[in-house]
């Protein structure tokens, strides 16, 4: 076996040499507690059973070491950061822009959209611009936006309502499951 004696900067995990500790906690590889020992205590067992010694946690009071195969734990984090990364799940917010004197053969197309992002299993944002006297009239683009929750009540939820700005409301709507 042989033993790794670079630090790699990306984990900040020192290895062998690299420990400055005068004194250090040393487990084994199958969990086996061996003590306090001295570093060079601590490499001699390493280096009898062909392992690295590697500092485990570094802000204990004495730190703690595990004797252990490093490019083996490398490979094994790596392994679970990859399975870790594919399991997770980008959220996609998909937008539509209406109107508040939207016509209803308008307001259909936009519901089948609306209907077409929530079966791809994503966020809608439905966002109501208001412009000119239009900002004067708020109660009727709540109307429509509030009609649209109202359509999709069984396929989604809506998440946020409205929003704080004079120029846009909008809601979020996203799919149940």
């Amino acid at each position: 076996m042989f033993c790794i004696k670079a630090v790699n900067k990306s984990d900040n995990v020192r290895i062998n040499e690299q420990i400055r500790s005068k004194e250090v906690r040393v487990i084994l590889d199958d969990g086996e507690a061996l003590g306090l020992m001295s570093i060079k205590e601590a490499l001699e067992v390493a280096n009898e059973k062909g392992l690295d010694l590697v500092e485990v946690s570094p802000n204990a009071k004495p730190p703690v070491c595990k004797v252990m195969n490093y490019s083996k734990y490398k490979y094994e984090k790596a392994k679970k950061e990859k399975e870790n990364k594919k399991k997770q799940k980008n959220v996609v917010i998909k937008e539509i822009r209406i109107k508040p004197h939207i016509d209803t053969n308008d307001m259909e197309t936009k519901k089948k959209q609306i209907t077409k992002f929530l079966e791809k299993e994503n966020k809608v944002k439905i966002s109501l611009r208001l412009s000119g006297r239009e900002k004067l009239h708020i109660e009727s683009a709540i109307k429509v936006l509030d009609d649209i929750a109202s359509y999709f009540e069984e396929a989604a939820l809506v998440e946020k309502k409205y929003g704080k700005e004079q120029m846009q409301k909008y809601i979020m709507i996203t799919p149940k499951k």
